[in-house]
């Protein structure tokens, strides 16, 4: 995998992570919520969404104005076009 392919894939894992976070929203605020500190709420959101540390990072990074409808689809309008500069689509 040359260093292009390995950014790609970096940024597409952290790209879904999100997109599942928008989708789950109510349950990961839950889980944000419920955790004692940030290292939990990282910790917790990962095992939720099934993302490592790079992914859960991001989804407590997300600004709440980022949850509306047409910043989700551009998320995930920036995954596809990720997915299709990959050599196997995925």
């Amino acid at each position: 995998m040359d260093e292009d392919e390995r950014q790609i894939r970096q940024e597409l894992m952290i790209v879904d992570a999100l997109v599942q976070a928008m989708d789950r929203r109510d349950e990961v605020f839950q889980m944000i919520e419920d955790s004692e500190d940030r290292d939990e709420a990282m910790r917790r959101v990962g095992q939720l969404l099934g993302v490592g540390e790079l992914g859960s990072r991001a989804v407590l990074d997300l600004q709440a104005r980022r949850f509306t409808r047409d910043q989700r689809q551009a998320i995930a309008s920036r995954a596809e076009e990720l997915r299709t500069k990959l050599p196997d689509g995925h």
